[in-house]
């Protein structure tokens, strides 16, 4: 039996017998275990008058899930790459930048490639995003979804790496006297979509550690 089957095994048996939870607590912690630890084991368990344990539900993993959030994870990650580097080619084709010598002879030619994934991409993710509040709505019961929840939070690191880079090589930037308006267009961009995902799944994460 694994230790994390024990400390359950043990605090429903504990529970069961009327014992308190202030007691378990202190059973647990002085054989060593982590408050983190106790704290997720009585957690586990509702704290209501019933003759027998009843427990909390659970996070939950499915391959059903797994396949749709990895879907929609590459529908997302597509749209705003393909947002930032539409808007940077526009940005390199209407605004010229004295510091470059770089040309924008192809930049249109190339934006087409970015508008057709959008075209793709961004319905997709959208009806997606979609379907999975509503899926939500009508079953509080899919927010435990561990899958959701590490979607949720894997883009919130790469949106927060994305932010954090941006404003690294704007700095950079300005102390190397490059900061032109072409650069400054390009960097506001990369932050108006890493910022708005960032905002958006911000909320959406406080609903699924409320769910949880």
């Amino acid at each position: 039996m694994r230790p994390s089957d024990q400390l359950a095994e043990f605090t429903r048996k504990a529970i069961s017998a009327g014992k308190s939870r202030e007691d378990i607590r202190d059973a647990l912690s002085q054989a060593g275990w982590a408050p983190n630890e106790v704290a997720g084991a009585l957690d586990a368990w509702a704290d209501i008058d019933f003759p027998t344990p009843v427990p909390r539900p659970r996070p939950y993993v499915s391959a059903k899930e797994a396949f749709f959030y990895g879907i929609m994870f590459a529908a997302l990650a597509m749209t705003a790459w393909h947002l930032v580097d539409l808007a940077h080619r526009l940005i390199n084709h209407w605004v010229d930048d004295p510091l470059s010598d770089y040309t924008s002879r192809y930049d249109l030619e190339w934006a087409r490639w970015s508008i057709a994934a959008l075209i793709v991409f961004a319905p997709t993710f959208l009806m997606m995003n979609r379907a999975a509040a509503k899926s939500a709505k009508l079953d509080p019961g899919k927010r435990r979804s561990g899958v959701r929840k590490w979607f949720i939070y894997v883009t919130l690191f790469f949106s927060a790496l994305a932010l954090l880079g941006d404003l690294t090589a704007t700095i950079y930037a300005l102390l190397n006297g490059d900061l032109t308006l072409r650069f400054a267009l390009k960097a506001l961009s990369v932050a108006v979509v890493a910022g708005t995902i960032f905002i958006y799944f911000r909320s959406e994460i406080r609903e699924v550690d409320d769910a949880a």
